[in-house]
């Protein structure tokens, strides 16, 4: 595996954003490449990171809110597989235990962060635009403002929910809260979401 020398994509701005998420086929591979890794195949790291760097880079960016730090986490948790190498075969799903690996290194990375320079939380790209259509692009801009002035609990939650297309369940064993909590802070984000772009609209006039 080698280093992260440019930061897996971003969430796309698209019409069907479900449409991110791991087909049934990747996540059976996931299974497959967690069984080879506790056989000891380390090639399978690899294969792996390709599949997965990606949606595991979109959940350090939002927890985090720094390109920086997710590159780091995404580091953090592929070391974490290889540490845990023959423990994998216990593994009953790959894709939670990997979001839950992230959520809890991206916590890890923000405890560790001290006073140097990083990049400010408007300019982070939480999401892109799918094609080179300005006005596309404008949109993507304006959604990844309003993300970004979400509390960092909420701004997880709707990544999991839309983009990582996870039920409420699924995000409490993840973040390790009950599933009431995780559906409270994506309704919360939502209520706030929505009074954020009336604001920018008002504004605007």
């Amino acid at each position: 595996m080698e280093a992260v020398a440019n930061p897996p994509d971003t969430v796309c701005l698209d019409d069907t954003p479900a449409d991110e998420t791991p087909s049934d086929t990747a996540v059976d591979r996931w299974s497959e490449l967690f069984e080879a890794l506790a056989d000891g195949r380390v090639r399978a790291l690899d294969e792996l990171y390709d599949l997965a760097a990606s949606e595991v880079y979109r959940l350090a960016l939002w927890r985090t809110g720094s390109i920086e730090d997710a590159e780091d986490v995404v580091q953090d948790v592929f070391v974490k597989i290889a540490e845990t190498g023959k423990d994998l075969v216990d593994v009953r799903s790959p894709r939670r235990w990997l979001l839950t690996v992230t959520h809890r290194c991206a916590i890890d990375s923000v405890r560790r962060r001290t006073r140097r320079e990083t990049e400010s939380i408007g300019d982070v790209p939480y999401l892109a635009a799918v094609c080179d259509d300005p006005d596309r692009a404008a949109d993507a801009r304006t959604a990844s403002g309003l993300i970004g002035r979400l509390p960092v609990k909420q701004r997880e939650v709707v990544l999991l929910r839309h983009f990582a297309d996870c039920s409420f369940a699924d995000i409490g064993r993840i973040t390790g809260v009950p599933t009431f909590t995780a559906a409270s802070r994506h309704r919360l984000a939502v209520v706030r979401l929505r009074r954020l772009l009336e604001v920018d609209d008002e504004r605007s006039v």
